[in-house]
Protein backbone atom coordinates (compact mmCIF):
# COMPACT_ATOMS: atom_id res chain seq x y z
CA UNK A 1 0.00 0.00 0.00
CA UNK A 2 1.31 3.61 -0.56
CA UNK A 3 2.08 5.44 2.65
CA UNK A 4 -0.67 7.85 3.55
CA UNK A 5 0.61 11.38 3.63
CA UNK A 6 2.89 12.40 6.35
CA UNK A 7 4.56 8.90 6.69
CA UNK A 8 7.28 7.65 4.70
CA UNK A 9 7.90 4.98 2.48
CA UNK A 10 10.24 2.64 1.36
CA UNK A 11 8.34 1.03 -1.77
CA UNK A 12 10.35 -0.45 -4.10
CA UNK A 13 7.83 -1.63 -6.27
CA UNK A 14 4.93 0.45 -6.91
CA UNK A 15 1.49 -0.58 -5.76
CA UNK A 16 -0.55 2.20 -8.50
CA UNK A 17 1.33 2.98 -11.60
CA UNK A 18 -0.41 5.89 -13.90
CA UNK A 19 0.44 6.65 -17.30
CA UNK A 20 0.08 9.37 -20.09
CA UNK A 21 0.56 7.08 -23.29
CA UNK A 22 1.49 10.35 -25.43
CA UNK A 23 3.13 10.19 -28.82
CA UNK A 24 1.20 7.86 -31.07
CA UNK A 25 0.51 10.59 -33.62
CA UNK A 26 4.27 11.27 -34.00
CA UNK A 27 5.45 7.94 -34.26
CA UNK A 28 3.49 7.61 -36.69
CA UNK A 29 4.30 10.79 -38.64
CA UNK A 30 7.85 10.06 -38.16
CA UNK A 31 7.38 7.10 -40.51
CA UNK A 32 4.58 8.24 -42.77
CA UNK A 33 2.00 6.63 -41.94
CA UNK A 34 -1.66 8.17 -40.85
CA UNK A 35 -2.14 9.01 -36.87
CA UNK A 36 -4.24 5.87 -36.82
CA UNK A 37 -1.39 3.65 -37.05
CA UNK A 38 -0.22 5.21 -34.42
CA UNK A 39 -3.06 4.71 -32.15
CA UNK A 40 -2.79 0.75 -32.96
CA UNK A 41 0.56 0.68 -32.52
CA UNK A 42 -0.41 2.15 -29.29
CA UNK A 43 -3.07 -0.24 -28.82
CA UNK A 44 -0.14 -3.38 -28.55
CA UNK A 45 2.18 -1.22 -26.58
CA UNK A 46 -0.66 -0.96 -23.72
CA UNK A 47 -1.03 -4.82 -24.13
CA UNK A 48 2.75 -5.68 -23.31
CA UNK A 49 2.55 -3.20 -20.36
CA UNK A 50 -0.45 -4.58 -19.03
CA UNK A 51 1.30 -8.15 -19.67
CA UNK A 52 4.76 -6.21 -17.48
CA UNK A 53 2.86 -4.73 -15.14
CA UNK A 54 0.93 -8.11 -13.54
CA UNK A 55 4.72 -9.57 -13.85
CA UNK A 56 6.05 -7.31 -11.68
CA UNK A 57 3.21 -7.43 -8.59
CA UNK A 58 1.95 -4.21 -9.42
CA UNK A 59 -1.79 -3.94 -8.16
CA UNK A 60 -2.89 -1.58 -10.31
CA UNK A 61 -2.12 0.47 -13.70
CA UNK A 62 -4.59 3.42 -14.85
CA UNK A 63 -3.93 4.30 -18.46
CA UNK A 64 -5.45 7.70 -19.85
CA UNK A 65 -7.07 6.63 -23.17
CA UNK A 66 -8.61 9.55 -24.01
CA UNK A 67 -9.06 12.89 -22.35
CA UNK A 68 -12.23 15.34 -22.08
CA UNK A 69 -10.31 17.91 -24.50
CA UNK A 70 -9.66 14.91 -27.14
CA UNK A 71 -13.02 15.69 -28.19
CA UNK A 72 -11.51 18.79 -29.89
CA UNK A 73 -9.44 16.53 -32.38
CA UNK A 74 -10.67 16.50 -36.17
CA UNK A 75 -13.93 14.64 -36.26
CA UNK A 76 -12.05 11.53 -38.28
CA UNK A 77 -9.32 11.17 -35.67
CA UNK A 78 -11.69 11.09 -32.94
CA UNK A 79 -14.59 8.39 -34.63
CA UNK A 80 -10.80 5.99 -35.64
CA UNK A 81 -10.01 6.51 -32.09
CA UNK A 82 -13.85 5.00 -30.88
CA UNK A 83 -13.78 2.07 -33.64
CA UNK A 84 -10.36 1.15 -31.98
CA UNK A 85 -11.75 1.21 -28.55
CA UNK A 86 -14.80 -0.40 -30.06
CA UNK A 87 -12.71 -2.97 -31.59
CA UNK A 88 -10.18 -3.59 -28.27
CA UNK A 89 -13.11 -4.21 -26.14
CA UNK A 90 -14.21 -6.88 -28.35
CA UNK A 91 -11.22 -8.30 -29.05
CA UNK A 92 -9.38 -8.18 -25.40
CA UNK A 93 -11.70 -8.54 -22.87
CA UNK A 94 -11.52 -12.56 -22.39
CA UNK A 95 -8.05 -13.04 -22.66
CA UNK A 96 -8.02 -10.33 -20.08
CA UNK A 97 -10.59 -11.98 -17.90
CA UNK A 98 -8.38 -15.60 -18.22
CA UNK A 99 -5.05 -13.91 -17.31
CA UNK A 100 -6.64 -12.21 -13.48
CA UNK A 101 -7.46 -8.58 -15.33
CA UNK A 102 -10.24 -7.03 -13.32
CA UNK A 103 -11.45 -3.73 -15.87
CA UNK A 104 -12.68 -0.25 -14.69
CA UNK A 105 -13.47 2.09 -16.48
CA UNK A 106 -13.26 6.23 -15.65
CA UNK A 107 -14.78 9.32 -17.53
CA UNK A 108 -17.77 10.84 -18.23
CA UNK A 109 -19.29 7.66 -20.14
CA UNK A 110 -22.35 9.58 -21.33
CA UNK A 111 -20.54 11.35 -24.35
CA UNK A 112 -19.66 8.12 -25.29
CA UNK A 113 -21.37 6.05 -27.91
CA UNK A 114 -24.31 3.28 -26.59
CA UNK A 115 -22.49 0.66 -28.02
CA UNK A 116 -19.21 1.66 -26.44
CA UNK A 117 -21.15 2.67 -23.22
CA UNK A 118 -22.40 -1.23 -23.25
CA UNK A 119 -19.35 -3.02 -23.97
CA UNK A 120 -17.77 -1.51 -21.23
CA UNK A 121 -20.29 -2.48 -18.95
CA UNK A 122 -20.36 -5.83 -20.09
CA UNK A 123 -16.20 -6.02 -19.95
CA UNK A 124 -16.72 -4.76 -16.36
CA UNK A 125 -19.14 -7.25 -15.21
CA UNK A 126 -17.09 -9.61 -16.79
CA UNK A 127 -13.84 -9.31 -15.05
CA UNK A 128 -15.63 -8.02 -11.37
CA UNK A 129 -14.40 -10.80 -9.86
CA UNK A 130 -10.35 -10.46 -10.89
CA UNK A 131 -7.76 -9.39 -8.66
CA UNK A 132 -4.18 -9.97 -10.18
CA UNK A 133 -4.01 -6.85 -11.70
CA UNK A 134 -6.75 -3.91 -11.84
CA UNK A 135 -7.03 -2.13 -15.31
CA UNK A 136 -8.42 1.48 -15.02
CA UNK A 137 -9.12 3.11 -18.57
CA UNK A 138 -9.57 6.55 -18.29
CA UNK A 139 -11.62 7.25 -21.51
CA UNK A 140 -13.20 10.43 -21.81
CA UNK A 141 -11.88 11.53 -18.73
CA UNK A 142 -10.47 15.11 -17.30
CA UNK A 143 -9.36 16.00 -13.66
CA UNK A 144 -11.46 19.13 -13.49
CA UNK A 145 -13.90 17.54 -14.81
CA UNK A 146 -13.44 14.61 -11.82
CA UNK A 147 -13.29 17.41 -9.27
CA UNK A 148 -16.60 18.90 -10.64
CA UNK A 149 -18.55 16.10 -10.43
CA UNK A 150 -17.62 15.27 -6.89
CA UNK A 151 -18.46 18.79 -5.62
CA UNK A 152 -21.74 18.25 -7.35
CA UNK A 153 -22.38 14.68 -5.36
CA UNK A 154 -21.52 16.56 -2.49
CA UNK A 155 -24.01 19.79 -2.65
CA UNK A 156 -26.63 16.71 -3.55
CA UNK A 157 -25.57 15.77 -0.12
CA UNK A 158 -25.61 18.58 1.74
CA UNK A 159 -29.24 19.94 0.06
CA UNK A 160 -30.53 16.22 0.66
CA UNK A 161 -29.76 16.74 4.88
CA UNK A 162 -26.98 13.77 4.78
CA UNK A 163 -24.28 15.94 5.14
CA UNK A 164 -22.79 19.18 6.72
CA UNK A 165 -20.53 21.82 5.01
CA UNK A 166 -18.22 21.67 7.96
CA UNK A 167 -18.05 17.79 7.44
CA UNK A 168 -16.36 17.69 3.73
CA UNK A 169 -12.79 16.72 4.39
CA UNK A 170 -10.39 15.35 1.99
CA UNK A 171 -11.45 12.25 2.55
CA UNK A 172 -15.34 12.98 1.75
CA UNK A 173 -13.79 13.83 -1.19
CA UNK A 174 -11.25 11.03 -2.05
CA UNK A 175 -14.30 8.98 -1.93
CA UNK A 176 -16.32 10.70 -4.08
CA UNK A 177 -13.85 10.94 -7.46
CA UNK A 178 -13.44 8.27 -10.04
CA UNK A 179 -10.55 6.21 -8.56
CA UNK A 180 -12.37 5.71 -5.57
CA UNK A 181 -11.57 3.14 -3.66
CA UNK A 182 -8.35 2.69 -5.52
CA UNK A 183 -5.26 3.77 -3.30
CA UNK A 184 -3.53 7.13 -5.42
CA UNK A 185 -0.96 6.27 -7.86
CA UNK A 186 2.31 6.26 -6.39
CA UNK A 187 4.40 6.62 -9.97
CA UNK A 188 2.70 8.69 -13.23
CA UNK A 189 4.50 7.89 -16.64
CA UNK A 190 4.55 9.80 -19.19
CA UNK A 191 5.55 8.65 -22.23
CA UNK A 192 6.48 11.63 -25.39
CA UNK A 193 8.53 13.82 -24.48
CA UNK A 194 6.33 16.15 -22.65
CA UNK A 195 6.69 17.70 -19.28
CA UNK A 196 2.90 17.94 -17.85
CA UNK A 197 0.37 15.93 -16.61
CA UNK A 198 -2.45 17.28 -18.64
CA UNK A 199 -5.10 17.96 -16.48
CA UNK A 200 -4.90 14.04 -15.18
CA UNK A 201 -6.25 12.85 -12.02
CA UNK A 202 -5.19 16.42 -10.14
CA UNK A 203 -6.30 15.48 -6.88
CA UNK A 204 -5.12 11.70 -6.70
CA UNK A 205 -1.26 12.94 -7.99
CA UNK A 206 -0.86 15.21 -5.19
CA UNK A 207 1.78 12.51 -3.63
CA UNK A 208 3.10 10.93 -7.07
CA UNK A 209 6.45 10.51 -8.42
CA UNK A 210 6.34 11.93 -11.79
CA UNK A 211 8.69 10.40 -14.37
CA UNK A 212 8.78 11.61 -18.02
CA UNK A 213 10.60 9.59 -20.95
CA UNK A 214 11.28 11.27 -24.37
CA UNK A 215 10.29 7.48 -25.63
CA UNK A 216 7.03 7.69 -27.69
CA UNK A 217 4.66 5.28 -26.88
CA UNK A 218 4.26 2.29 -29.47
CA UNK A 219 8.20 1.86 -28.63
CA UNK A 220 7.43 1.86 -24.76
CA UNK A 221 8.26 -1.45 -23.97
CA UNK A 222 8.77 -3.38 -20.70
CA UNK A 223 12.90 -2.26 -20.26
CA UNK A 224 10.94 1.16 -20.52
CA UNK A 225 8.76 0.14 -17.54
CA UNK A 226 11.79 -1.04 -15.47
CA UNK A 227 13.55 2.26 -15.87
CA UNK A 228 10.80 4.12 -14.40
CA UNK A 229 10.23 1.42 -11.65
CA UNK A 230 13.89 2.20 -10.82
CA UNK A 231 13.93 5.83 -10.99
CA UNK A 232 11.01 5.18 -8.37
CA UNK A 233 13.12 2.46 -5.98
CA UNK A 234 15.62 5.29 -5.61
CA UNK A 235 12.91 7.78 -4.83
CA UNK A 236 12.82 9.05 -1.02
CA UNK A 237 9.05 9.71 -0.78
CA UNK A 238 8.61 11.84 2.41
CA UNK A 239 5.32 13.04 2.00
CA UNK A 240 6.63 16.53 3.38
CA UNK A 241 7.85 14.94 6.28
CA UNK A 242 11.14 15.13 7.36
CA UNK A 243 12.69 12.38 8.01
CA UNK A 244 15.71 11.50 10.14
CA UNK A 245 18.40 9.20 8.87
CA UNK A 246 20.36 6.90 11.39
CA UNK A 247 23.65 8.30 12.75
CA UNK A 248 22.94 11.93 11.06
CA UNK A 249 23.61 15.11 13.06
Amino acid sequence: MAAPPGQSSAQTVPEHVAVIMDGNGRWARSRGMPRAAGHRAGVKSAKAIVQACGERGIRVLTLFAFSSENWSRPRSEVSALMKLMLEALGREVNELAQKGVQLRFVGARHRLSEDIQNRMANAEQCTSGNDKLILVIALGYGGRWDLVQAAQELAREVRDGGLEPEAIDEESISRHLSLAPLPDPDLLIRTGGESRISNFLLWNLAYSELYFTDCLWPDFDSSGLDEALAFFASRDRRFGRVVEKVGSA
